[in-house]
């Protein structure tokens, strides 16, 4: 249903926090003109875990409207509560967006039932296409290939973004359920090995500063030329690792401000990327032929 390079997009604000509508809506016509081929709305990147739920709406709304179906809208709209993402997800639908993006729910960690049983509510409560994201660096719990297994089985689960980063993961998840779910690497720095053993594609954190290279990256795994692939990645390896210096979104809104895209904006508890990080981010923008 989805492929390729789908930018987990960051939300502009203002230096007040509040949201900025016009960077957010040049910053979706500079990824219609790159060639991206998703747009990932409120999700983590997007400071989802700082706007309260009217915002969150607002703002899949608002790029539903803009992108005006030029290119797909996924909506994150996980939670822990449960009663809460399906909320999320239902305005998303209503919305119009063409999917939602899931996260496990966080800091309460549930068992491996709790997971299968919280993303089956969803899906049943809301017909919308649906994506699980396994993050546990962040969640504190790891969605499990066999509950990914189960899940593949309901009818409007249809992919799984994967953060862990492990190409074991990788490998039992395209064995386990790669005919039927959407797989997509949750991880910049290892999204090319991720498609080159069978994945489908990267969400991607990168591809806010850099949505050509990524999407030609991409492209040209699909055609089957890996090694325009391996040198296009080479480009940009360096904002694979600079991007995370400081916990996402704090570089990559720092980048984009570099590159006059939006305003120095970000909520707390999050604070701008700290001054020993800025010439490694520079440097890596260069690397990938940004000028700034």
């Amino acid at each position: 249903m989805f492929q390729g390079s789908m930018v987990a997009l960051a939300t502009p604000m203002h230096a007040d926090g509040s949201l900025d509508w016009p960077a957010l809506d040049r910053l979706l016509e500079f990824h219609v003109e790159s060639g991206t081929d998703a747009i990932v709305a409120v999700g983590t990147t997007g400071e989802s875990a700082t706007l309260d739920f009217d915002e969150h709406c607002e703002a899949i709304a608002h790029v539903v409207r803009t992108i005006d179906g030029r290119l797909p809208v996924i909506a994150g709209t996980g939670a822990n509560s449960t009663r809460e993402a399906i909320a999320l997800t239902r305005c998303a639908k209503e919305a119009g967006a063409d999917a939602c993006l899931l996260v496990a729910p966080y800091y309460n960690k549930p068992t491996q039932e709790g997971l299968y049983l919280h993303h089956k509510a969803i899906a049943e409560a809301v017909d919308i296409p649906q994506i699980l994201y396994n993050v546990p660096g962040r969640t504190a719990v790891d969605i499990l290939p066999e509950t990914v297994e189960r899940l593949a089985a309901v009818p409007n689960i249809v992919g799984i973004k994967e953060a862990t980063g492990s190409n074991e993961r990788t490998a039992e998840l395209v064995e386990r359920v790669g005919s039927r779910l959407d797989l997509f690497s949750g991880e910049d720095a290892n999204g090319l090995a991720f498609m080159l053993a069978g994945g489908h594609g990267v969400i991607s954190v990168t591809a806010n500063v850099a949505p050509r290279l990524m999407s030609e990256m991409c492209r040209a795994v699909r055609e089957g030329d890996a090694e325009r692939a391996r040198e296009i990645n080479r480009q940009l390896d360096g904002l694979h690792s600079a991007l995370f210096l400081e916990a996402n979104p704090i570089p990559v809104k720092w980048a984009l401000q570099q590159m006059g895209m939006m305003e120095e904006g970000i909520r707390l508890p999050l604070t701008p990327l700290s001054a020993p990080f800025h010439a490694p981010v520079l440097d890596a923008m260069r690397q990938a032929g940004i000028e700034v």
